[in-house]
């Protein structure tokens, strides 16, 4: 087989680029074994994968990769909807025009000359939309398969554009020691179906605490991980090199060197 590869019009043109990557979708779609048997369903948890993909090369501000890395989004985002027009529910013109309509909607300020007077203002405005457009709930655009963590800050985001916030901070870090008393608690209690209810409580204040210090609680955790697997791996290396197993180390050895990491 060899098929012809399709080529821009004018390559630095994006509308003619993104015309031709969607004749390579479809090429791939009609030819390729593997493309061809794809479904919405299939490739799903790919999607996902990217998208983290896409986070880990923003952190790491690698342009390289994230040029690489928004390609396969794009990529999912063209698969999807070329699947949706073989079996005629829509196409990729349907997807652009509807984010299109949403974007100019959702943002009258811009468009349809209504007057703000600050980004609280368009947040809030932007939620109220939301909800003329038919939601029945503030809380119904949070994925039900987001994870946990990112989805305990966007609940009380939106929860928070409507007004259900608290005043200040100092009220927001008394919960968060209030719920730790209560988990406490709990743990000489020794119910473990109240621990879990009670870690998962001093959580969601951890995360409403972080949001009033302007700290994204994901991002947060993300850094403290890489800081632990940074330092573990110096207490491997150490290990390595004095020739030790670390199943036979005492803690106070590993904790030594631990120690040794965080002045490195």
């Amino acid at each position: 087989m060899n098929i012809k590869i399709p080529e821009p019009e004018n390559p630095t043109d994006a509308i003619s680029q993104m015309k031709t990557f969607i004749e390579i979708v479809k090429i791939l779609r009609n030819e390729c074994q593997w493309d061809k048997s794809q479904t919405h369903k299939s490739i799903s948890h790919l999607l996902i994968e990217e998208v983290y993909e896409v986070y880990d090369a923003i952190n790491k501000n690698n342009f390289d990769e994230l040029v690489k890395e928004l390609g396969d989004i794009l990529l999912h985002i063209v698969m999807h909807s070329v699947i949706a027009e073989e079996e005629n529910n829509f196409n990729f013109a349907d997807v652009i025009k509807t984010v299109s309509e949403k974007m100019i909607r959702r943002h009258p300020h811009i468009f349809a000359g209504v007057e703000v007077d600050d980004t609280n203002q368009i947040l809030k405005n932007w939620e109220d939309i939301k909800m003329q457009e038919g939601r029945k709930s503030v809380l119904e655009g949070v994925p039900a398969s987001l994870p946990s963590l990112l989805k305990a800050e966007r609940i009380q985001e939106k929860a928070a554009k409507v007004g259900f916030d608290w005043d200040n901070k100092i009220d927001v870090w008394k919960k968060v020691e209030e719920e730790i008393s209560e988990l406490k608690i709990e743990i000489e209690n020794g119910d473990k179906n109240k621990i879990e209810e009670e870690i998962g409580d001093v959580i969601f204040a951890i995360v409403n605490a972080a949001r009033f210090e302007g700290v994204v609680p994901e991002q947060a955790l993300q850094k403290t991980n890489s800081k632990f697997i940074s330092r573990f791996q110096y207490i491997e290396k150490i290990a390595k090199e004095k020739d030790l197993e670390l199943t036979e180390m005492t803690l106070e050895q590993m904790d030594e060197i631990w120690n040794e990491a965080k002045q490195a």
